[in-house]
């Protein structure tokens, strides 16, 4: 039995010698293709697949956002380190970024609940694959929020939040506004943001600050507020993994411990020196900033081998590796 045991655990921990394959997949929907990127580890029979949600504004199936000089490739970097581990993984362009540009509504049609019903499509899409034996989501940023929406009552083994925060969207923005804005304006702002959240659309939003308010993204901000992560995580039937980096400059550590009380049975993993697109970064501003755009920084090993014990668990399977 001892042998047997040392046997399987070769065999898991084993160096697939093969490349991982990185091909693109679509989801159809009514308003055009979703365009994603499927990796495949070099191995063969059935898999389990992760479900690779980014976080908010442009940012596109690899981690990048078109509103920062560079890339830093922190989710495609992510899949590559599943693969290498056995997992395959789904990545893709929300609606309106990038390849999948054509399947934005007007922006004033947009809402939360679109991202989440998107997610949910991939997750059945992925459910319904022959090459895989099960599904995990993991959702990055805002994308955790859009996996556990998603992942509620459907055919998924494992959620993951990565850099998640546990508060509302609306808390969340009344902290860095007030911290941001001179008294008066910092008034104007908690009068915007109390009445979207009681579903109440403004029209004399001052001018300041207009790009936060504008009337087409109202609705999608209304959608959003409505959901807070520490409600929402509580409602998940399913192993979950919070992982957290305490440099992150976005996220800070106390989100993910709010997540972790709120959802007791949750594994909670602060990774030391991790910062919000995956890299081991010192908590100094230069470097962070230069981190976005710097695809050369590898991802944090802590974070893929947390990642991978917790899914080895969640979803056991023995990979076979192509010879």
């Amino acid at each position: 039995m001892k042998k047997w045991i040392l046997s399987v655990l070769a065999i898991l921990t084993m160096q697939v010698t093969a490349a991982p394959v990185d091909q693109p997949i679509f989801l159809e929907t009514v308003s055009g293709k979703i365009a994603g990127s499927l990796m495949l580890p070099a191995s063969s029979g059935k898999v389990p697949v992760v479900l690779i949600i980014s976080g908010s504004g442009p940012t596109d199936r690899d981690g990048n956002n078109k509103g920062i000089p560079g890339k830093n490739d922190s989710l495609k970097m992510l899949a590559l380190s599943l693969a290498d581990a056995g997992f395959a993984s789904v990545r893709y362009d929300k609606r309106g970024v990038a390849a999948s540009a054509g399947a934005a509504n007007r922006e004033a049609d947009l809402r939360l609940d679109t991202y989440v019903d998107d997610a949910a499509a991939w997750i059945t899409l992925l459910a319904k694959d022959g090459r895989f034996s099960g599904v995990a989501v993991a959702g990055h940023s805002e994308g955790s929020l859009i996996g556990m929406l998603a992942a509620k009552g459907r055919p998924v083994k494992a959620f993951v939040s990565i850099a998640g925060p546990a508060q509302g969207a609306a808390a969340i923005l009344r902290q860095q506004m007030k911290q941001k804005l001179p008294p008066e304006l910092a008034e104007r702002n908690e009068v915007v943001l109390s009445s979207l959240e009681k579903e109440q659309e403004v029209s004399d939003v001052p001018a300041q600050l207009a790009a936060f308010y504008r009337p087409s993204v109202q609705p999608y901000l209304i959608s959003w507020f409505k959901h807070v992560p520490t409600v929402e995580i509580k409602e998940l039937q399913v192993p979950c993994l919070i992982l957290q980096g305490d440099t992150d400059v976005q996220v800070p550590v106390s989100e993910a411990k709010a997540l972790s009380v709120a959802k007791p049975d949750a594994e909670l993993q602060i990774i030391q020196g991790m910062n919000h697109v995956l890299k081991l970064v010192p908590m100094n501003q230069t470097q962070q900033l230069a981190s976005y755009g710097d695809p050369t920084l590898p991802t944090a090993p802590e974070l893929i081998k947390n990642l991978v014990q917790f899914l080895s668990v969640s979803m056991p399977y023995i990979p076979i590796p192509v010879q």
